[in-house]
């Protein structure tokens, strides 16, 4: 009978965001199939990164990913957790109020050190003049040190006081049923400027690696060389760094542009279930980015890759390598 209570409350609650029971069950399964690996991988770069000095601004801006992706993925097991059909009230209420907001800033987060490290490459290789902003440590101190004050000190925090609510509003999601006024217009600008922002960073790490990519090639012709496999290298690098964003990242905000019409104006047209649904696994597929991002940091950072080798010989695990 108690099941049977709780799967008609929350399907009357589905109701209102366009999910089911089922749909919840299979997301939550797949963030805890989903964790382990990402907490070992993110776990093993930690550890690589410890051993590097930050002498570079891509390993100061390598170094804030990991811990964007790090902190991202210590929220899997509370949002999976709060999805499962027999939680319980307050660890719904601990998942609105700060798990599932540090999540999402943290992915926020770690999309603005992809354009910065995107940005970081063009003032290398492109504008070999911007040495001074591209090659300066301090600066990408700096840089960092905003996105993370301006995210969770102007986003973060904020949803963190004003999601303060009893949950016993049924006519809306659980989450936006914790939500003061103040928190929902806050909640309505911070989704359409995490939009935005999302928008501007794909345009600059499209415009930057296509850049990079017709600099290199440019730099082939003029010097005569007939390098095919290094052009090739090239491409595939540009191309495996945009696959990654693009296949993470894009789906998630194409699908939350109806999902936001409908969460916050309540539209009509984005009543349809399977949108909001999609909406879910979509966010899925952006949090494995977690496990895809270590993978990147040994193809693109010569540094920590010859660390990773180190420390895998030094406990005696033999590993060949291609310089």
């Amino acid at each position: 009978m108690k099941i049977r209570v709780m799967r008609a409350w929350l399907e009357n609650e589905c109701e209102a965001t366009g999910s089911s029971l089922e749909t919840h069950v299979v997301v939550a399964c797949l963030f805890l199939v989903l964790f382990p690996v990402a907490l070992l991988l993110n776990g093993v770069a930690l550890w690589v990164s410890l051993h590097l000095q930050s002498l570079s601004t891509f390993i100061v801006y390598l170094k804030n990913l990991l811990m964007a992706d790090l902190l991202m993925t210590m929220t899997m097991p509370l949002i999976a957790a709060s999805m499962l059909p027999g939680a319980t009230s307050e660890l719904k209420v601990f998942n609105c109020r700060y798990a599932g907001v540090v999540f999402y800033t943290s992915m926020y987060t770690s999309i603005t050190l992809m354009g910065l490290i995107s940005l970081d490459r063009f003032f290398k290789i492109v504008q070999p003049c911007g040495k001074v902003l591209g090659q300066n440590v301090m600066f990408s101190v700096i840089m960092c040190s905003v996105v993370w004050v301006a995210l969770f000190g102007g986003t973060a925090f904020p949803h963190f006081i004003l999601t303060d609510q009893a949950p016993n509003n049924r006519s809306a999601s659980f989450c936006m049923a914790l939500k003061s006024p103040a928190g929902t217009a806050l909640h309505s600008y911070v989704v359409a400027l995490m939009e935005l922002l999302f928008w501007l960073v794909c345009s600059l790490v499209v415009f930057c690696y296509s850049c990079i990519t017709m600099k290199v090639l440019q730099s082939f012709r003029n010097s005569g060389s007939n390098n095919r496999q290094g052009k090739k290298k090239t491409n595939r690098r540009v191309f495996l760094i945009l696959l990654v964003f693009f296949v993470c990242f894009v789906p998630l905000h194409f699908l939350r542009i109806p999902y936001t019409l409908y969460q916050i104006f309540h539209i009509s047209v984005c009543r349809q279930k399977w949108v909001l649904i999609l909406h879910k696994f979509s966010v899925w597929v952006a949090s494995s980015n977690a496990i895809l991002d270590p993978f990147l940091y040994i193809y693109l950072c010569k540094d920590y890759r010859e660390k990773l080798i180190d420390l895998m010989k030094g406990c005696g695990i033999d590993v060949q390598h291609e310089s």
